[in-house]
């Protein structure tokens, strides 16, 4: 029997093999395969093919402006703040519209559904096109934009959709505030927790001398929170270590300046390298904040791999972060941008080996309920069941 053939819109994926751009629709993609023909359909980037196949899964990426060089609206990072590093790519965002539309007029009936994820621009644009689809509410997507014609625009993709899913239950009221009766769903995206484990650990792997080592992997960018927890530091006797890029990466630097050598840079790194980092550190900590603009943390993926790495978690309460760490669990929770409370929750964690390996335990049996296996089943059954209404 012949699968049928599921397409996979988003403005997010790695654009070339070990690439450190976010790759969780990637990891959906290659979860779906069990149950459909999979390709995924993403925006051009300069560098990578406009076809290929990575990690087994169809990759297609539409071009949207006449010179590739300056096709940057989308990588690295997101598209709005990459709008926010320079203004001029403003400019752009007409042309990825366009361009993902008549992409999609060309290839959707080769497709018997679509998933677009994010409701700007993927889901708007395909509530153009006749193919069924259900759509994905990611953050920001869902969060701001919500007034005048954007707001009746991203209407029309929820009600056009067969089925609307948010990564979190807050983003859900949002989408639920702005558009009672909407189709909703929460179903989170996931991470392929065989690729991350406590067994990579390797002792001393930071050279920190015997200290603690405390642990963020994110993108450098107001949402992140990261100056909270540089400044909470300061009454933390561990090391931090500090993975990822972004508009604030210089500003964060010379903040971190004034503890000396307790705070370290890597930089972007791989999947690949990431599997050993997390395991060899011994607490992650998230310290996400509400941004000026609305933004908030849609999920949080890191967490999630940093839970099936062994690692228990301290964060605040911003977004879908509340729907992994579950206080005194595995993990604590303290409020946006109180650095005391975050700072006295890093140490409760290091200082007490029993409530230490309650949580580490704790973190990894939830690592497993994310597991891109379980949550390409919740997608599948949505789908089955759409095709089951129509057939009957």
């Amino acid at each position: 029997m012949n699968k049928k053939r599921l397409l996979v819109t988003g403005s997010t994926l790695p654009r070339w093999e070990n690439d450190t751009e976010p790759r969780f629709i990637l990891d959906y993609a290659k979860a779906m395969m069990k149950y459909y023909d999979v390709t995924v359909l993403a925006p051009s980037a300069p560098n990578a093919k406009e076809a290929e196949v990575l990690e087994g899964v169809n990759i297609v990426r539409y071009r949207y402006f006449p010179v590739k060089k300056w096709e940057t609206l989308c990588y690295p990072g997101a598209i709005v703040p990459r709008i926010r590093e320079k203004k001029l790519r403003i400019l752009l965002v007409p042309f990825l519209f366009i361009s993902l539309y008549f992409k999609l007029l060309q290839i959707h009936k080769q497709f018997d559904i679509i998933h677009a994820h994010w409701l700007i621009p993927q889901g708007i644009v395909q509530s153009f096109i006749k193919t069924p689809y259900m759509v994905t509410g990611h953050g920001g997507d869902v969060t701001s934009l919500n007034k005048g014609i954007m707001k009746k625009l991203k209407g029309r993709c929820i009600r056009n959709a067969f089925a609307v899913t948010a990564v979190s239950k807050p983003f859900e009221d949002v989408i639920q505030e702005n558009w009672p009766n909407a189709k909703t769903s929460v179903i989170s995206m996931g991470c392929d927790t065989t690729g991350f484990s406590p067994n990579y650990r390797k002792e001393q792997f930071f050279s920190q001398g015997g200290k603690k080592v405390v642990l963020f992997v994110g993108r450098l960018a107001e949402k992140k929170g990261v100056t909270y927890l540089i400044e909470a530091m300061k009454n933390v006797d561990a090391r931090l270590v500090i993975v990822g890029k972004g508009p604030l990466e210089q500003e964060l630097i010379k903040q971190a300046e004034e503890l000396g050598d307790k705070i370290t840079f890597l930089g972007a790194k791989t999947h690949e390298e990431l599997k050993l980092i997390y395991a060899s550190a011994d607490l992650f900590v998230a310290p996400s904040v509400t941004s000026k603009d609305g933004d908030q943390e849609g999920f949080g993926l890191v967490i999630i791999e940093a839970m099936a790495s062994g690692l228990p978690v301290c964060a605040s309460r911003s977004g879908g972060i509340v729907d992994i760490v579950k206080q005194g669990e595995n993990g604590l929770l303290s409020e946006e941008r109180d650095v005391e409370q975050l700072a006295d929750n890093i140490n409760s964690i290091l200082l007490n080996s029993d409530l230490y390996g309650k949580m580490q335990e704790k973190a990894i049996m939830t690592a497993k309920q994310f597991d891109y296996r379980v949550i390409a089943q919740k997608y599948r059954d949505l789908i089955e069941k759409y095709m089951n209404e129509i057939d009957n």
